[in-house]
C-alpha cells in the first residue's frame, strides 16, 4: 500500500491542466462495445479505474491500440463471449465501478451478459436497481446466481419502451440509453440524468449512427437501429479535477491558471465556490484563481447560515462536496455542507477534526463548518484515504496544514487523479510517494 508523505504550507504557482474526465471516460469506453466497427477516443486519463477498465475489455477480446500518450483505438470485433462467463472475467469486474456499464452494450449487441456486484468507493450504498430494472423494461431477464454471486441477463431482442426512473442516476441512464439504441422501436426515459459527461456520451452514439433527442433534458427520446458504426470522440476536461484545484489554491493561498477547463460544462460549480467567498475570473475557457489571504462565506439574502447541498445536474455534483467542505474549514463564517446522495461520504470530517478543523457532523448526511479564517492553521495529520474524492479533500488539508502528514491508501486517489504528485510539484508543493 502506498502513501503520500505532504510538507504543509507551500504555496502553488503557475498553469496546470486538467485530465480527461474519468466519469465520461468509463462510459464511453463501455459504448465501443455496439459496434465491430473502430472506435478513437482522445483525452483518456492515465488513471487506475480507466486503465482498469481498458485492461478489461483487452480481456473480453477488444482489439484496443495506444495510439498516442492519451489516445486509444477499440475494435470489438470479435469479443470472446466465454470469456465473459468465467470467474476471471467476473473477479475483475467486483474491483471496479465501472464494470456495471458493460450490461447495456452485452445485452443490446449479444443478447447476454453476467455482472458481479461492482466495487469501487466505500461510500455506502450505490444500488444497481435503476440499471437493472431499465433494462428489464426493454425485455431483458434478470436472474441472481447465488452459487456465484453473479448477475445473469439475457435478451432474444429488447423492444422500446416507456420508462421513467425512480432517480436520475447517470451510470444507470447511461446503461439504459446504450441498450435502447440497439433496441425494436421507440424508447423513452423520463427523469433521465443529463450531466455533460451523458451529453457526451448521447452525442458520441449519435456519430456512431444512434438517433437519440432530447439531449441536455431529462427526457430521452431513442429510435433504435439495426446496427452502429465508428466514429472519433474527444473526452471533456474532468470537472471534479477543476473544482480540487480551485479548492487547492484558496486553501494554500496560491495564484493559479486553470488550462482549458470548458467552462460552459461547469454549471455550478465556479459560483459554489465564489459562495465560500472564493474569487475566481473566466479568461477565455482558462480559470484563473488570485492569491487571497482571506475569504469569507456568503449568508442567505435573510441572513441564515449558507448550506450547499448536492442535487442532480444541474445541480451541483456530490463528488465535489468533500473538496467544498475542507476549503471552508479556512474561510471567515459557517457553512452547512449536506451530502444527500450517499450516506457515507462525510465520515472523513474526522480526519479534519484531529488537524484542528472545526466540524460537527450531524449525522451521515450534514456537517456544520466553523472557518478559521487562517487564524488557526491545520495542523499534519495521519490519516488513511477511504474513497477518491475524501482522498483529494484530505491531500488539499495536508498542503494547507502546519507541519507534514502522511495519507495511506492512496490507490484510492491514484483511482481518479493522474500524476497527482507531479503535477501538483511542478507549481510548488511538496509530496512524496512511499
Amino acid at each position: 500500500m502506498a502513501s503520500f508523505v505532504i510538507e504543509g504550507g507551500h504555496s502553488l504557482k503557475g498553469d496546470i491542466h486538467p485530465q480527461g474526465a474519468k466519469n465520461e471516460v468509463l462510459q464511453i469506453i463501455c459504448a465501443t462495445l455496439l459496434t465491430a466497427e473502430e472506435v478513437t477516443v482522445h483525452n483518456i486519463p492515465d488513471i487506475l479505474d480507466v486503465n482498469n477498465l481498458i485492461q478489461l475489455m483487452r480481456d473480453m477480446g477488444v482489439t484496443v491500440c495506444r495510439k498516442s500518450v492519451d489516445t486509444y483505438s477499440f475494435q470489438a470485433a470479435d469479443v470472446d463471449l466465454e470469456y465473459l462467463q468465467s470467474d476471471a472475467f467476473l473477479k475483475k469486474c467486483s474491483s471496479l465501478r465501472g464494470s456495471v456499464m458493460l450490461v447495456g452494450p452485452m445485452v443490446a449487441r449479444f443478447g447476454k451478459a453476467l455482472i458481479s456486484k461492482p466495487g469501487g468507493d466505500k461510500i455506502g450504498r450505490r444500488r444497481l436497481d435503476t440499471h437493472f430494472v431499465g433494462i428489464q423494461k426493454l425485455g431483458a431477464t434478470f436472474n441472481y446466481n447465488e452459487q456465484r454471486g453473479i448477475y445473469e441477463i439475457s435478451a432474444d431482442k429488447l423492444n422500446g419502451t416507456y420508462m421513467l426512473l425512480d432517480e436520475a442516476s447517470v451510470t444507470g441512464t447511461a446503461n439504459i440509453v446504450m441498450a435502447a439504441v440497439l433496441a425494436r422501436g421507440k424508447t423513452t426515459i423520463y427523469n433521465a440524468a443529463c450531466e455533460p459527461y451523458l451529453q457526451q456520451l448521447c452525442r458520441m452514439l449519435n456519430r456512431m449512427g444512434a438517433k437519440i433527442s432530447g439531449i441536455a433534458s431529462n427526457l430521452l427520446t431513442i429510435e433504435g437501429v439495426e446496427e452502429l458504426h465508428g466514429t472519433e470522440h474527444t473526452v471533456l476536461p474532468d470537472m471534479i479535477e477543476v473544482g480540487s484545484f480551485i479548492g487547492m489554491a484558496a486553501m494554500t493561498r496560491s495564484e493559479l491558471t486553470i488550462k482549458n477547463v470548458s467552462y460552459d460544462n461547469l454549471g455550478i460549480i465556479p459560483d459554489s465556490f465564489r459562495r465560500l467567498g472564493i474569487k475566481l475570473e473566466q479568461r477565455g475557457d482558462d480559470i484563473f484563481i488570485p492569491a487571497q489571504e482571506s475569504y469569507q462565506i456568503e449568508s442567505f439574502i435573510d441572513g441564515s447560515i449558507m448550506t450547499i447541498a448536492d442535487a442532480p445536474w444541474p445541480g451541483l455534483t456530490p463528488d465535489l462536496l468533500s473538496v467544498l467542505l475542507v476549503v471552508a474549514t479556512q474561510a471567515k463564517g459557517s457553512v452547512l455542507i449536506h451530502q444527500k446522495m450517499f450516506e457515507s461520504r462525510l465520515f472523513f470530517v474526522d480526519k479534519l477534526i484531529d488537524m484542528g478543523a472545526q466540524i460537527i457532523l450531524c449525522d451521515p448526511h450534514r456537517a456544520v463548518v466553523i472557518g478559521h479564517d487562517h487564524a488557526l492553521q491545520l495542523r499534519g495529520g495521519n490519516m488513511t484515504s477511504p474513497d477518491i474524492r475524501a482522498g483529494i479533500a484530505l491531500l488539499i488539508a495536508a498542503m494547507s496544514a502546519n507541519g507534514i502528514s502522511r495519507i495511506h491508501n492512496i490507490e484510492q486517489i491514484d483511482r481518479g487523479y493522474q500524476n497527482i504528485e507531479g503535477r501538483l510539484n511542478a507549481l510548488g508543493a511538496r509530496i512524496t510517494r512511499i
